[in-house]
């Protein structure tokens, strides 16, 4: 059975058919959590698997897949990255998919942080951009510092799900002001919905109508973000809803290198 058979069986319903491909003028996902058994994402090689299969129907067929870099609780390395990368891409070798798969990280403000800008020791994206985020619970002091110390190193970051810290929803000039430094900014496609609350939805419409949005990734790290994923696409006009904004993630396909990619046919 084919990769599309098994994944719109019977079973699967009429619904799912209706996403097919909804998001394929995005092209690539540059936020996920889809290498398997390193943080909070993917626990297994088989849910990743069942995870890609369900995002390349949505559209995607590339997927920079971004681990947590975070003291204390997901303490990742390149070596923990290409390992985990490895194990995932000998799995793809064996499916019907098509799919190009790359690894970067998701790197946590903390002082980790500080000492892989140190050492010139990032996980970078393809075109040399930088995922940076904070905790929910309380803004960094150090993003700007951490913003330019990432610039001084010829790296362009990318400030992940802006929309989700909920210490901004009240202070939305604090945006602006990332903006102006010249960080990029990254929509979590679940926050055009309520998934993670009417106030992030309200923070994300904002921002999308203001046109500040640069990156989108779906942030996704287990099979209910996928089904959700699913539910936005059919009830929202994503694209049409992103025209305010100049999202880049089609720009990345220029600086995939060639030795990375997993095409599997």
């Amino acid at each position: 059975m084919g990769f599309f058979s098994k994944l719109f069986g019977r079973s699967q319903g009429e619904a799912k058919v209706r996403t097919l491909g909804k998001l394929a003028f995005l092209e690539v996902d540059m936020h996920n959590h889809l290498l398997p058994g390193i943080d909070d994402g993917s626990q297994s090689v088989e849910q990743s698997l069942a995870l890609i299969k369900g995002l390349h129907a949505l559209g995607f067929e590339k997927f920079i897949c971004t681990p947590h870099i975070m003291d204390g609780v997901h303490p990742n390395t390149k070596s923990t990255i290409a390992g985990a990368y490895d194990d995932l891409n000998k799995q793809l070798r064996n499916t019907d998919a098509k799919v190009e798969v790359y690894a970067a990280a998701e790197h946590m403000i903390d002082e980790g942080l500080d000492k892989l800008i140190e050492k010139d020791n990032l996980c970078v994206m393809p075109g040399g951009y930088v995922l940076i985020e904070m905790s929910y619970l309380s803004e960094s002091k150090a993003l700007f510092q951490t913003i330019a110390d990432i610039q001084k190193l010829g790296y362009k970051p990318i400030l992940a799900h802006p929309e989700r810290y909920n210490y901004y929803h009240y202070n939305f000039d604090m945006y602006k002001q990332i903006k102006d430094t010249g960080c990029l900014l990254q929509l979590n496609l679940l926050s055009i919905s309520r998934y993670y609350g009417t106030e992030v939805k309200v923070a994300a419409l904002t921002m999308i109508k203001s046109g500040m949005y640069d990156f989108v990734g779906t942030d996704t790290h287990h099979e209910k973000h996928l089904a959700a994923l699913q539910d936005v696409v059919t009830k929202y006009p994503v694209r049409d809803l992103l025209k305010t904004c100049n999202i880049q993630n089609a720009s990345l396909l220029g600086h995939l290198p060639n030795k990375s990619i997993v095409s599997v046919g």
